[in-house]
């Protein structure tokens, strides 16, 4: 039991070790934000988080997100 826990842990400390790989080893190394409004290549093809879709949608009329809910 003890064996398997002692493996456990240590998988998990060199996955986290791999994970922080480029935090630790970059002088200014730091995550890359994973979020749609932050990708270049999202922003490119006019793809928009869930969010501010919604909110683009209730500016033009509140009736069109009804309308199409109706259908």
């Amino acid at each position: 039991m003890i064996e398997k826990i002692v493996i456990i842990t240590l998988i998990i400390a060199i996955a986290i070790a791999f994970l922080c790989i480029k935090v630790i080893f970059r002088r200014n190394g730091s995550f890359s934000s994973q979020h749609i409004h932050d990708s270049e290549a999202m922003r490119e093809r006019g793809i928009h988080c869930v969010m501010d879709q919604d909110r683009e949608m209730r500016q033009r009329s509140r009736l069109a997100v009804n309308e199409k809910s109706a259908k």
